[in-house]
């Protein structure tokens, strides 16, 4: 006898109004003319994301494991983690309202110099709205998912925008198309990977369900052989989405060939996503046999930090030295994973809150910062950029500061909760790789601050653009909370703990 499942669509609406403005926006792209295309698809994708944050908000409280039959738990952490996808999406999407990123270059066109920039002018990349609206929403049911195949699906509905907006700026330069075919080929890895693991553990315990994997872990005498193999799978596909190492090799690529506002919002959102689904999977499904894997983990984590601090140190290119930073912070955020205990979920999800505001307003900096062929991410020649721009140079500086955990500012508060986590659990190795890791990426913070403020430029063709009304709320958005953070953290530290629950 069939029956209808069970659905709790005040708990989903979130992700069910972020997929209504998606597909809103897919019928704006088909039917509204080019004049008035690109406004209503940026109002549409900000509304859309507003309404989803009123709607988590309203829902704070509510505790349910079976708002979508067995397959999706709402709880304080995972409302959490989805409340921070939507604040960090909103201020990334105002600075997809500079066009110019995806435009093609006037000098790549035919015709003359005049019809070359007004076709440059005329091509618009509106179809971006709705690709990350559905990005978005895979981005809100992943850390709520409660069985491997919704999970699996989330992942995919997150992932498969992300590769096709990577490649968006193709038409400025071709290390956009290399990017977005990079990415493409190691996440179809990454994703089978996850899929293989979810056999195995199907093998196993009989069910998807994260609940029934736990139970049967747990059973005396039972065979773990196909359990062990699970998690290593599962472990593989999530490691790539976090930019772990040794699963990190396509990050500096990627965030260096795609458009910079969309490097920003999958910087800042798909760590929020991915490590608030593998704290759940971990700590629900994992934690009794987690004498087994916690080793690996620890060892993952150290490699990650030191290896993303070393990297950084070496490198010419911003956005490819951001892409390394964010491996550093990956291998922070495993650490606070590693710890399975509230005070380690309280300190991931604060630190991920820090880093993805600073994230975001770093490569907001970056897209100002040009010459007549587009944006210049030659680290050389942003010398003496405080004169030319005091307020960019500075903001700039306090993001780099906040990386580098310097104190009164966010980073540093969300690096001192999590080696305290980390301290707690006895993993001394971690917490003094990690402070190593963080001087040496230090050395290289302060160096950039150095060129833009104490070095004379010695380019003249390097300018910083007059950012938008969006794009400067954005970048002063940022700033401001960075600020805020680092000098009153219980604002949000505070409600973190408070809303630091798992539904088992």
């Amino acid at each position: 006898m069939l029956t209808s499942p069970a659905l709790d669509y005040n708990l989903l609406a979130p992700i069910l109004i972020i997929l209504g403005g998606a597909l809103l926006g897919v019928l704006v792209e088909g039917f509204v003319g080019r004049t008035y295309r690109a406004r209503i698809q940026l109002v549409l994708a900000l509304a859309s994301v507003a309404v989803a944050f009123g709607w988590v908000v309203s829902i704070r409280a509510d505790v349910s494991q079976s708002a979508a039959v067995d397959s999706v738990s709402i709880d304080g952490g995972g409302l959490f983690l989805q409340g921070t996808i939507l604040v960090l999406a909103f201020v990334a999407l105002l600075f997809f309202s500079q066009n110019d990123h995806f435009a093609p270059q006037a000098s790549a066109l035919p015709g003359s110099a005049e019809e070359a920039q007004a076709l440059s002018a005329g091509v618009q990349m509106t179809e971006i709205y709705p690709l990350v609206l559905f990005a978005i929403s895979g981005m809100l049911l992943f850390p709520v998912a409660h069985d491997l195949i919704t999970l699996f699906v989330a992942l995919e509905v997150l992932s498969i925008p992300l590769y096709i907006i990577t490649g968006l700026a193709r038409r400025r330069r071709l290390l956009s198309q290399e990017a977005a075919l990079k990415y493409f080929l190691l996440g179809a890895y990454s994703s089978a990977f996850f899929l293989f693991g979810a056999a195995f553990l199907y093998g196993f315990s009989g069910s998807l369900s994260l609940g029934q994997i736990r139970t049967a872990a747990a059973a005396p005498g039972a065979n773990h052989i196909f359990l062990f193999l699970g998690v290593l799978f599962i472990s593989v596909g999530l490691l790539f989405k976090v930019g772990a190492v040794p699963f990190h090799s396509w990050t500096p690529d990627v965030y260096q060939g795609a458009p910079t506002p969309v490097t920003g919002f999958m910087a800042a959102c798909t760590k929020v996503a991915a490590f608030g689904a593998m704290f759940r999977i971990f700590i629900v499904a994992f934690s009794s046999i987690q004498n087994d894997w916690r080793p690996v983990f620890v060892a993952i984590s150290i490699v990650t930090m030191a290896g993303g601090a070393i990297a950084v140190i070496v490198q010419r290119d911003v956005k490819r030295t951001l892409a390394y930073s964010s491996i550093t912070h990956a291998g922070f955020l495993l650490a606070g994973a590693i710890a399975l205990s509230k005070a380690g979920l309280t300190s991931m999800m604060f630190y991920l809150v820090a880093y993805g505001f600073a994230t975001i307003g770093a490569f907001g900096i970056v897209t100002l910062v040009r010459d007549s062929t587009g944006e210049v991410s030659d680290i050389d020649r942003w010398a003496g950029l405080a004169k030319k721009s005091p307020g960019v140079a500075t903001a700039f500086a306090l993001f780099l500061m906040s990386f580098g955990g310097i104190p009164l500012t966010a980073g540093f508060i969300a690096k001192f909760s999590i080696f305290t986590a980390v301290y707690a659990t006895g993993n001394i190795a971690i917490l003094v790789v990690g402070v190593l890791s963080s001087a040496i990426a230090l050395f290289f913070y302060l160096r950039v601050v150095l060129i833009m403020f104490f070095k004379e430029p010695t380019d003249d063709t390097v300018t910083v653009a007059v950012p938008s009304f969006l794009v400067s709320s954005g970048i002063v958005i940022c700033f401001v909370a960075t600020l805020v953070l680092g000098v009153y953290p219980n604002l949000l530290f505070n409600l973190a703990n408070t809303m630091t629950t798992l539904v088992p």
